[in-house]
């Protein structure tokens, strides 16, 4: 979808009477819902009458143009896409032209620009409209099948050389970057990929029609991409009932190809059974197979750490293959043979927010509901007691409501076994008992570890400085790692800037110890690892992590401080709304606040695999700690 199309020559006159940008901004209220920026206005007006002329210079004023193309399966527009006839085939050819307005800017490295006006790197040009055209090839089957040629270009018609060293880049049919001094070359360029013939109109015209209406799904090329990049990572041995779980799925797909049936899976399991693990079992093995399907969470951190690791960085396709809940809105049903749902105790309500465009929102329908319709399969992978915050209602009973309600068959398999916390039962037991989750009293570790040979350890500190120094002496150099994590229970500040750096700032305060909250999403700070990566970059240690960046991940010792908003009074637990800092979880009703805080320190207190280590800031919730730990 393009918030505006039509041929060059009826675009450059709409843009020459100061009447295009308005428009532009007009169609974004009607399809975002929302206005649009004075920077993104101003940038319309000032970029596009120079670029629409330059089309009517070369001859190409007959050409399709779809004006903030959005790209599918994410949120991000291309500036341009031109639709228009190849001179030398006589197919479809699709040029994808990303404007900038910049005057120079300097390399900081690998893909990375710096440019004056911005506090931070960005993507260079010709990489950024690299990465468009492959995501326009690979969720577009008719692209990826030889429909049409698909080409990207950058055009700084601001900047000169100067700055731009484009042979230290490297450059291919996807990806090239042309500057103001280069501006005949740009032209050129253009008129070897769209033919000038003004008869060639009414297939630019075809060819945009074509595109506007193309299915849009993984494509095959991409689902074989995908497959090898995590096979080369796969270093996996299902066991027991995850094998079954994998077998369940499998078989539901073959039922759907075979009986054209739809079954949804549900597989439920506490943290380390190995959901994950089976999760990127189907999604290797059968993209493998040609099927088209996508990994889907509703975690932020978790999502960009799968890209990372499980990918990795080399791979930006096959990083695509995971995305998020909210992704589905009004996407064709039946239109992926599998989706895998992972920490799908994480499904909200509804997919809307308030970056969704206003057509989508008269499509949306219930998250749970969105995700059955979308694929032959859904498979939603669960753990009910990792429910940390309002609002999140994935579990059997409401995902076996949907299934039912829309007619599919369902299978239920549950998991059993730790795989986190060094596979020990005893301390799955020992949570479980000392936060109340089981009908069963807390005891002592010693009691339930008596005549066991159990190798997990288990100890309470009597202080912050303690507990740090307890990681420190149990962390040994040759790669095993440590975190510390928290409570939400002090505040959460934007960075400062200490002598023109910017520093993260020590919001948790104990005492005379003192320490930063990770950094905030979207506001990185030199030295310490973004938001998505704490649990997983060695620079997280000397941060403390907090729910929304320990969930999903573990680490081999762990320090866990309970804060205000979780103490024993009289022999139970007590959580206190008025000593939270999570703004979102305090909203929450009084039936359940208490819930939502007691899952949030189950959370934190398994992702140890090694040991873990507790401090309480409340000294009678400090001795139960030690009693227990005893």
């Amino acid at each position: 979808m393009a918030l505006f199309r039509d041929n060059a020559s009826a675009l450059l006159e709409k843009a020459q009477a100061k009447e295009l940008h308005e428009l532009l901004a007009q169609q974004a209220r009607i399809q975002f819902d929302a206005g649009t920026g004075t920077s993104e206005m101003r940038s319309w007006e000032l970029s596009l009458p120079e670029f629409l002329a330059d089309l009517q210079y070369a001859g190409l004023g007959h050409v399709e143009v779809l004006l903030e193309h959005k790209l599918p399966y994410t949120p991000k527009r291309v500036d341009a896409l031109l639709c228009g006839v190849h001179p030398r085939t006589g197919r479809p050819s699709y040029v994808l032209v990303e404007l900038k307005q910049w005057t120079n800017a300097e390399s900081v490295g690998d893909d990375l620009v710096r440019v004056p006006q911005y506090g931070q790197p960005v993507l260079h040009p010709a990489e950024q409209v690299r990465r468009y055209c492959q995501q326009l090839v690979d969720f577009t089957p008719m692209l990826a099948n030889g429909h049409g040629g698909v080409w990207g270009l950058a055009y700084l018609h601001n900047a000169g050389a100067s700055g731009w060293k484009l042979s230290q880049y490297s450059i291919d049919e996807y990806g090239q970057l042309y500057t103001r001094d280069k501006r005949q070359e740009f032209l050129d360029r253009l008129m070897s990929l769209l033919d000038t013939d003004p008869a060639t109109a009414k297939g630019a015209r075809t060819a945009a029609d074509d595109l506007l209406d193309a299915y849009i799904e993984p494509s095959k090329q991409l689902l074989r991409h995908a497959a090898a990049e995590i096979k080369d990572r796969e270093q996996f041995i299902l066991l027991d009932e995850q094998q079954v779980a994998y077998k369940t799925v499998e078989q539901a797909v073959e039922r759907a190809d075979r009986d054209n049936s739809k079954t949804v899976v549900i597989v439920i399991g506490g943290p380390g059974s190995g959901k994950s693990v089976i999760a990127l079992s189907l999604l290797g093995n059968l993209s493998r197979t040609g099927r088209s399907v996508l990994h889907a969470t509703g975690s932020s951190s978790f999502t960009n750490t799968m890209r990372k690791i499980v990918v990795g960085s080399r791979s930006t396709r096959a990083q695509q293959m995971f995305v998020y809940f909210n992704t589905f809105i009004g996407e064709p049903p039946n239109s992926l043979d599998m989706l895998i749902c992972d920490e799908a105790h994480r499904l909200r309500e509804t997919s809307v927010n308030r970056f969704t465009k206003a057509d989508k929102r008269e499509k949306a329908k219930r998250q749970v509901q969105e995700l059955i319709d979308v694929a032959r399969t859904p498979v939603f992978l669960l753990d009910e007691q990792q429910v940390v915050r309002p609002g999140e209602m994935g579990n059997e009973t409401e995902i076996r409501a949907a299934a039912e309600a829309a007619g599919c068959r369902v299978e239920v398999v549950h998991l059993a076994g730790q795989f986190r916390c060094g596979g020990s039962q005893v301390y799955d037991q020992w949570v479980q008992r000392l936060l109340g989750l089981t009908h069963l009293d807390p005891a002592p570790w010693s009691e339930l570890t008596r005549d066991t040979d159990e190798t997990y350890e288990v100890a309470a500190l009597p202080t912050p400085q303690a507990l740090e120094s307890w990681l420190l002496t149990r962390r040994p150099d040759a790669g095993d790692t440590a975190r510390i994590a928290a409570g939400y229970c002090w505040r959460w500040s934007d960075p400062e800037v200490v002598d023109g750096t910017k520093t993260l700032v020590d919001d948790v305060a104990i005492g005379g110890w003192r320490r930063p909250w990770n950094a905030k999403p979207e506001k990185p700070v030199p030295g310490a690892p973004a938001s998505h990566f704490w649990a997983s970059d060695t620079r997280g240690f000397g941060q403390v992590g907090c729910i929304y960046t320990a969930q999903g991940f573990e680490y081999d010792w762990s320090g866990v401080i309970f804060g205000d908003d979780f103490v024993r009074r009289d022999g139970h637990w007590v959580a206190r709304r008025d000593r939270s800092f999570d703004g979102q979880v305090k909203k929450a009703s009084e039936l359940e606040f208490p819930a939502l805080v007691r899952n949030t320190y189950k959370v934190l207190l398994t992702r140890g695999m090694r040991a873990t280590a507790v401090y309480s800031t409340d000294p009678e919730t400090r001795e139960f700690l030690e009693r227990m730990t005893a």
